[in-house]
């Protein structure tokens, strides 16, 4: 990916996280949200002059993050598009939520294929869509033990960034869907970013 192009997505990346800012329903629960994608965003320079990802890597970051902004700014239970689709198709939720969490399996499932891809034996081997796989689920269960520990910290504070939405089960319904998008990504992305990945050069961590 050219520098032009990396450039033009981190100017969209200031642009949606700005508007995200101004006056979200709730800034806690803001900063909640926001603060991987900005935690993301300083690893990706820092390591930048070390590792360059794909551009299909670059992409799927750049959509994660602006669905991280979107969920600050209104809450994943009051998304309006989705609450609009609540009440249109009679559902019983706002399921903008949902949506984060198969993005959260889907997104980083191409992240993690690749780190694994170029610094590590495993390019090239069965082992390695399973890997990545068990390393997305496994990051889906830290998340909801931070939303955990956040909850017990804050109290009703959290309840915005919990979402559960009035669900007993929305932990497992989340890491669920995690698991279905990295299994999704891996299935309907591999051949692209295999591409990708061979006309990339090989950079290693450390």
């Amino acid at each position: 990916m050219n520098r032009k192009k990396e450039l033009f997505l981190l100017i969209l990346y200031a642009a949606a996280l700005i508007w995200s800012a101004i006056s979200p329903v709730d800034r806690f629960t803001w900063w909640l949200e926001v603060t991987p994608a900005l935690i993301a965003l300083l690893l990706l320079l820092v390591t930048y002059d070390r590792f360059q990802f794909t551009t299909l890597a670059y992409v799927l970051i750049f959509i994660h993050c602006v669905i991280l902004f979107v969920g600050g700014h209104y809450t994943y239970a009051r998304m309006p598009l989705f609450t609009w689709l609540q009440d249109v198709m009679d559902l019983d939720r706002n399921y903008y939520d949902r949506l984060g969490h198969i993005a959260q399996g889907f997104i980083p499932a191409i992240i993690i294929r690749e780190i694994l891809w170029r610094n590590s034996p495993l390019k090239g081997s069965r082992w390695l869509s399973f890997i990545v796989v068990s390393i997305c689920l496994a990051i889906s269960a830290m998340y909801e033990l931070i939303e955990f520990g956040v909850a017990l910290m804050t109290g009703k504070a959290a309840e915005a960034f919990l979402g559960t939405q009035g669900d007993v089960w929305d932990t497992q319904w989340d890491m669920l869907f995690a698991l279905i998008g990295a299994i999704v990504s891996l299935i309907l992305l591999s051949y692209v970013h295999t591409k990708q990945l061979n006309k990339k050069t090989r950079y290693r961590w450390f």
